[in-house]
């Protein structure tokens, strides 16, 4: 009986991926722990083992083919001694491709028009009132009399405030001259919130550029991804920022008394070379231990709060960035975070890591001071509670004992989740992390 290969879920949150690469065509034999496939999500780029022998009977999904829903079938394997043709031949179709997204449904034919409701009966107007609609303030329909009206208009009260008192709740002139002294005065409503400017489409952006002045680069997952995670997270988390500026100078003295003590490989190079990013990581992990009430994520049942320190560190990459994380940094010398963030990177670009190596986490970590930006504010990631930007290093002029003096500086900006984290308790974490990163020996201990 053939044997449906399915569209793998490369990951818990997986709903659709891109099939990038047949490795395998119709006719080759595979047994089982053959890579055959390779598979885009938004983040890498992975690879699909057989787990079956036989021969690929039919390839139903071409390669290139993007969002491809998880557990369709996408070849057919048809078992050992079992006929390739016949096989191939029962293969289930391959699922409809949907239609793009910037393509308009064909115009349905109308059909014929509703027969028009029943007339309601009209009412019978009040003698001498006239049916105000209702203003701004949110109050019912206001009946008045025009005398009423007129002198309400004089007197500067909005009729819809005044309580009438004639028939059926009419205002007639008495209650606009109580009201005048504050009698019968109904209280302002709230005034109602600012509409939401609705998001523009496309085609009413793009009509406000020349045709021809421009190209359209479609967005690939990654881009879409990223988009929708952020513009979530900056709707649901209420973000507040905390800043403090950190002395490094004793850091980057022992980065390179460390870094020129690094022993050497067969080839004379060294084992490891620190940076600034490593002390960075490792100083966050502590802080967080020590200040436990910020290692912590939200959810509507219960806070979490986690054991170990693991680090998300940002990394840029072609069409967007991913962050890999340092599992239980809290545990590991500096040179150890520095490997493995080497590591990280380079698979990273390369849309190699697997995606336990980058989802979950408990805080994160972006640095873009290697591009000289001194301040800046990050994004929570869920299900973060924190995230630190840091800045550039740099020498800044700084008063000592009354003395002016130089200092290598960097400014860093913690990210909160103020359901979770309250200004009092992030500023307790930003102060143990800056009490680290001016004394580096501090995370040695």
């Amino acid at each position: 009986m053939p044997i449906n290969i399915l569209m793998p879920a490369l990951s818990p949150t997986m709903e659709k991926g891109n099939l990038a690469k047949w490795l395998k065509k119709e006719g080759d034999k595979v047994k089982s722990g053959d890579v055959i496939a390779e598979i885009e999500t938004d983040k890498a780029t992975m690879e699909v083992e057989a787990v079956d022998e036989g021969t690929i009977a039919k390839i139903l999904i071409p390669e290139g083919t993007q969002d491809v829903a998880v557990n369709d079938v996408i070849a057919v394997l048809a078992g050992d001694g079992e006929d390739v043709k016949s096989a191939g031949a029962t293969a289930p179709s391959a699922p409809p491709k949907p239609a793009p997204a910037a393509q308009a449904p064909a115009a349905a034919k109308p059909s014929a028009p509703p027969p028009p409701p029943a007339a309601a009966p009209a009412a019978k107007p009040m003698p001498q009132a006239t049916a105000a609609p209702a203003g701004a303030n949110g109050h019912d329909r206001v009946f008045s009399s025009p005398l009423a009206r007129r002198l309400a208009k004089e007197a500067g009260i909005e009729i819809g405030r005044i309580t009438g008192t004639g028939p059926h709740g009419r205002v007639i002139a008495r209650d606009v001259e109580e009201a005048k002294s504050g009698k019968g005065l109904k209280a302002p409503a709230p005034p109602s919130a600012p509409a939401i400017a609705p998001t523009m489409s496309d085609k009413q952006i793009l009509a406000l550029f020349e045709p021809g002045s421009y190209e359209i680069v479609p967005h690939d997952g990654m881009r879409r991804t990223i988009a929708q995670r952020l513009t979530a997270a900056a709707q649901t988390i209420p973000h507040f920022y905390l800043t403090i500026d950190c002395d490094i100078g004793k850091l980057l003295a022992a980065r390179e008394e460390i870094n020129a003590a690094a022993p050497k490989d067969k080839e004379k190079k060294p084992l490891y070379k620190l940076s600034v990013n490593d002390f960075v990581i490792k100083a966050m992990a502590i802080a967080l231990q020590r200040i436990p009430n910020c290692n912590v994520s939200w959810t509507e049942s219960g806070m979490v709060k986690h054991r170990h320190s693991d680090i998300g560190v940002a990394v840029a990459m072609p069409g967007g960035l991913i962050t890999p994380i340092i599992r239980k940094a809290e545990t590991k010398t500096l040179s150890t975070i520095s490997t493995e963030m080497k590591d990280f990177a380079a698979r990273a670009r390369a849309r190699k890591l697997k995606p336990d190596e980058y989802q979950g986490g408990t805080t994160a970590i972006s640095n873009l001071g290697m591009y000289g930006i001194n301040h800046f504010t990050a994004v929570i990631n869920p299900p973060h509670a924190t995230i630190l930007a840091v800045g550039t290093s740099e020498e800044r002029a700084v008063v000592r004992n009354g003395k002016i003096e130089a200092a290598q500086m960097m400014s860093v900006t913690l990210s909160c989740d103020h359901r979770a984290i309250d200004g009092a308790l992030g500023a307790e974490l930003i102060g143990a992390f800056k009490m680290l990163i001016e004394n580096p020996v501090m995370m040695m201990v």
